[in-house]
């Protein structure tokens, strides 16, 4: 079993540029891939590899300045669930686009797992999903609002057109990781909103804590790598990946007539050109070339498809 790592941690970085090679140079060295996302105010990004490659590109992170304080969330797949290694640089290391908000300086009460399901049933407490429309498709808390966002970009505005809607009420906060969390409370709370909280850990932390026998947690939870979805215990789901769209698809989706694997899915179906479709056509091509030389990993992308 290979360990995966999902981490964030916003500190400042005065020159993220210089950070990148040395950290990317390190993570290929022992064999872990995945994505990391470098911006001046932090580091993003889940990674997969063996303990050893894990711990060693921890360290390194943890050795960034402002980083000794890293957290991460822990868990494990049965093959590597990445292509490739990557170290981008970014403006931010999640996009939300409001130059003002700055988790470093506030963000919501922290709720333990342990907690979060006494507070999310209190009559008083709205609870919102920070996450995109396509990944609460698959799986969110009993009774909370989906802003159905397509990007994180897109949460503000509808803040704005929703806030009345929420008068006199504490507002509750989740994502996968925790991330998004830090960035919305920030912001909500310089919208006047008095009693922000967030999912210490996210989704992730909550489905390896709480029992599923306790948990409000309805549906598998959507990641950002090979294995598609979690369930409790951080156990892999049964949804695949659209290569064309790079949205969850379920069984039922594969069964129809418009679903082509690596080319088109239900959701997707009227997004792209004939053009689009034959070049998604020669992708699924070239991996399942790499699959007969065994270079496709169990996941089913070859390590080099684009």
């Amino acid at each position: 079993m290979l360990t995966v790592a999902a981490l964030y941690h916003f500190t400042r970085f005065d020159d993220p540029e210089a950070l990148r090679a040395p950290l990317a140079r390190l993570a290929c060295s022992m064999g872990v891939r995945g994505t990391l996302l470098l911006a001046p105010e932090g580091i993003n990004g889940t990674i997969a590899g063996t303990r050893e490659g894990i711990d060693a590109v921890l360290g390194h992170i943890r050795a960034l300045p402002g980083c000794a304080g890293l957290e991460w969330k822990e868990s494990t797949a049965a093959g590597m669930p990445f292509g490739r290694m990557k170290v981008r640089l970014k403006r931010e290391i999640v996009t939300m686009g409001q130059p003002d908000v700055d988790p470093r300086a506030r963000a919501g009460h922290y709720v333990a797992p342990e907690d979060w399901n006494a507070l999310i049933s209190e009559p008083d407490v709205v609870v919102i999903d920070t996450r995109n429309d396509y990944e609460v498709g698959i799986g969110t808390f009993a009774g909370a609002i989906d802003p159905k966002t397509r990007s994180f970009r897109d949460f503000p505005a509808w803040w704005q057109e929703n806030a009345p809607r929420f008068h006199n009420k504490r507002v509750a906060m989740f994502c996968t990781g925790g991330i998004r969390c830090e960035k919305s409370t920030n912001y909500l709370l310089s919208q006047g909103v008095e009693e922000v909280f967030h999912l210490k850990g996210g989704i992730l932390n909550y489905l390896e804590h709480v029992p599923e026998e306790q948990s409000l947690w309805q549906g598998d939870c959507f990641v950002f790598d090979g294995r598609v979805s979690l369930r409790h215990g951080l156990k892999q789901g049964d949804y695949g990946l659209c290569h064309a769209c790079r949205r969850p698809i379920s069984a039922e989706d594969r069964l129809s007539p418009v679903y082509e694997d690596g080319v088109c899915c239900p959701h997707c179906v009227d997004e792209y050109t004939e053009a689009d479709r034959a070049r998604f056509r020669e992708r699924q091509h070239q991996i399942a070339l790499a699959h007969a030389r065994g270079e496709a990993g169990p996941f089913g992308e070859a390590p080099d498809a684009p």
